[in-house]
Parts: structure tokens; C-alpha cells; sequence
């Protein structure tokens, strides 16, 4: 399958559809970037960042803003939600037979994580669990090396997921990896996602926001930046 990207704010985003895109990573293995407006916006200023994204072997629109963002330019995407994404990865690793590396998150939320996916998807084969709170960076990407699963979930936040995963494909180039930033604390029932109407409609965000208006300040205003942003892109001025 061809893989045919556009550019937003500089940076590549894929164009395929939801099953498309996971025909494609299935097929060619490596890093999957969930770009949103957020990470856009730390790219401007981390070039490590940026390299990543624009290196890595697929970029899904995770976020109404991006597909909104995208619209404006003229491009047709629709968005890809990263944690159904991550979450149809662990499903098929059951199918291809895939070993699972779990990264990231506080102790106590990952432990009940793990065990909840054991209970939702039988047969996963977990061989390595790790939380977050880790310095030694190359110490757990030895492990992993040693472990050698194919399919690696790292929840350490943007851009540390990012990076670590960057680095890790360098050790496990057949494996299978995606940053999935909070999907621990739902998985683990520690977070309640949005109703289905709200994520069909691309208002997880807000739901989210409401629960928990610590957020607000992380959205705020990084979104209207970023429509402004883009805006600017279309009409050719330099932001």
C-alpha cells in the first residue's frame, strides 16, 4: 500500500483511513505518531521532536483539531483516535501471535491496566510491564531489546513517549509502536472516556476538560493558536 501524506504546520500527516491505516503499519511495522494540535505546537520549537514526526513510518490525525486544521487547507481526513488505535493493536496481537510491552503511567494505574486488558482481550500475551517513573532510560530499552516484543505501547506523555519510542525502534525495527499518552488511566478504569456521541463527534476533548479543568490550561490556547496557525498557512503568511 502507498503511503501519501500532507503537510500541516510543516509537519506529515497520513491520509489513510482508519482500516487503511492499520493495513499499512501491520505491513511495514515501526513508530506511529498520534499528532495533535499540542504536539504541533512543540514541534515549532523542538526540532528533536519534529525530526521524529517527520521520520516516523505513520502520522495519524488523533483529534478534532487536526482534522479541523486539515479541512481548512482543503484536505478530506478524518481523524484517527489513538487510544481505539492502540487498542485494535492489542487485539490483533492475539491474532499474529505479537508480544506486548506496556510503558509508562504510575504503578498502580498500569498493574490495573494489564489486568483489565488480560480480563478484555484473551489470549494477549503481556511479557513486559514497566511504569513510568523510570530515569534510566537505556536500562528499560535493554530490557525491551532482551524481551523483544512486537508490539510496544508507551503512555510517558509528549514528547518523552515519542522519543523513547524513537529510540527503541532503533533496537526492535520489526516491532510494532505507538504513543499512547493517557489510555492507561482509561484502560485501568482510573479515567472515564467520553461517551460514544462525543468521541463520534470529536468532543472527547471537552468532555475531558469538564471532568477534569486542570486541562483547560493545557487546551487553552493552544487550540485557537493553532486554527489561527493554520489559517495563516492557507492564506500564505508566515506564522
Amino acid at each position: 500500500m502507498e503511503r501519501k501524506t500532507v503537510k500541516l504546520q510543516d509537519l506529515p500527516v497520513d491520509t489513510f483511513t482508519d482500516s487503511q491505516a492499520f493495513e499499512y503499519i501491520e505491513s511495514t511495522h515501526g513508530q506511529v505518531v498520534t499528532i495533535n494540535p499540542e504536539m504541533i505546537s512543540c514541534a515549532k520549537t523542538n526540532e528533536s521532536l519534529k525530526n521524529i514526526i517527520e521520520n516516523a513510518e505513520l502520522v495519524i490525525p488523533d483529534g478534532i483539531g487536526v482534522e479541523i486544521g486539515l479541512k481548512i487547507l482543503g484536505y478530506n481526513v478524518r481523524r484517527i483516535a489513538g487510544i481505539a488505535f492502540a487498542h485494535k493493536l492489542l487485539e490483533a496481537s492475539v491474532k499474529n501471535c505479537q508480544r506486548v510491552a506496556l510503558i509508562g503511567s504510575k504503578p498502580e494505574v498500569i498493574t490495573k491496566a494489564v489486568e483489565n486488558l488480560k480480563a478484555e482481550i484473551p489470549g494477549i500475551n503481556i511479557i513486559y510491564v514497566r511504569d513510568g517513573y523510570f530515569k534510566d532510560d537505556d536500562k528499560v530499552l535493554s530490557e525491551i531489546k532482551e524481551m523483544q516484543p512486537e508490539v510496544i505501547l508507551a503512555a510517558l506523555g509528549s514528547p518523552k513517549q515519542e522519543e523513547f519510542i524513537y529510540n527503541a525502534k532503533k533496537l526492535l525495527p520489526n516491532a510494532i509502536m505507538i504513543g499512547v499518552g493517557g489510555s492507561f488511566d482509561v484502560w485501568s478504569g482510573c479515567v472515564e472516556r467520553a461517551p460514544e456521541i462525543y468521541q463520534k463527534i470529536g468532543l472527547e476533548w471537552l468532555y475531558r476538560t469538564v471532568k477534569e479543568p486542570k486541562r483547560f490550561k493545557r487546551i487553552f490556547p493552544t487550540l485557537p493558536l493553532f486554527v489561527i496557525n493554520v489559517l495563516k498557512e492557507k492564506w500564505g503568511i508566515k506564522c
